[in-house]
């Protein structure tokens, strides 16, 4: 594979052709059998990653088609997700933590959230007063504004795996921090009740998204510090290529939460109905990722194990 370089599989004659594709079956029946023994899960992984270096080389270079935009949404994007989630689910305890302990030290000390807010905002939370009323005047430019920033955020915290996750880390725990000291202030001041009924909206659909950019980092850190039994240069192209699918399939969805955060969240329906409505947009997010594209993956490792 090393001498396909730029030309790909056009550098490999006839027979090597012929090598590489009896190998690709090899090696895929090999995974399927290494798998079912725990002692060799360092085995299986490089043996996962070479079948992935042989998958991208031999299907690289084909010209894209509409139905492929359809199949990695209906089928590759959530079974990816499905296989790194503990990456996603470490980007959550990150963030939540920092919200916890957020939360607590605002209970605990009235002067830190003026510190890490600023006087204007805890003023207005202090008057009772939501900060996120003037976004019913000026729908049009804060939905573009903040479909702007959640993919900034999205991309930043992506983008900054490759500081060995240190950047990812960051990000995650400021936010994280952020949501917890506004979470208490407007607890504190008796508006709870505004602000989570703002947030759930688009928040079950911006905060996932957010937590599956950060694991994407989480990612390309791991491949960057972790190699593990390949050169380092392939592990992180390897690692990069997975969470950068990770990635763009996020930002369908952080279009649609922008939209919602500039139009619904702030609207005038009561409380309950903006709840029930995110309870249901959870739902069939949840569902989309964890049982959409089942079928073909369980069709695609039945071949593999064949």
């Amino acid at each position: 594979m090393e001498r396909c370089g730029r030309r790909g599989l056009g550098a490999l004659a006839h027979a090597e052709l012929q090598e590489l594709a009896l190998l690709y079956r090899q090696t895929a029946s090999d995974l399927a059998a290494v798998r079912e023994d725990p002692s060799s899960r360092s085995v299986a992984d490089y043996l996962n990653q070479l079948l992935g270096r042989a998958h991208n080389l031999i299907y690289m270079g084909r010209r894209g088609k509409a139905s492929g935009i359809v199949h990695f949404y209906r089928n590759t994007y959530p079974q990816i997700f499905r296989e790194t989630f503990v990456y996603t689910a470490t980007a959550f305890v990150i963030f939540f933590a920092l919200a916890v302990a957020g939360y607590l030290v605002t209970l605990g000390d009235p002067e830190f959230p003026r510190y890490v807010l600023g006087s204007r905002m805890m003023d207005k939370i202090e008057r009772r007063e939501m900060w996120t009323d003037r976004i019913l005047t000026v729908r049009p430019q804060a939905s573009a504004g903040i479909l702007t920033n959640n993919l900034t955020v999205a991309f930043a915290t992506f983008a900054l795996g490759i500081t060995g996750g240190v950047g990812t880390v960051w990000l995650l725990a400021i936010n994280g921090l952020l949501m917890g000291v506004i979470a208490a202030a407007c607890h504190q001041a008796g508006l709870s009740l505004s602000l989570w009924s703002f947030v759930a909206t688009h928040g079950v659909l911006e905060l996932p998204s957010i937590f599956i950019a950060g694991g994407a980092g989480l990612l390309v850190g791991r491949g960057l510090l972790f190699p593990g039994l390949l050169a380092r240069r392939d592990s992180l192209r390897l690692a990069g290529t997975q969470a950068a699918r990770l990635l763009l399939g996020t930002v369908p969805v952080l279009i649609v939460a922008g939209f919602l955060e500039g139009y619904v969240s702030p609207s005038e329906l009561p409380a309950a109905a903006k709840f029930a409505f995110a309870a249901t947009l959870g739902a069939i997010f949840a569902l989309y990722l964890w049982r959409t594209g089942r079928a073909a993956q369980s069709t695609t490792n039945l071949k593999s194990e064949i």
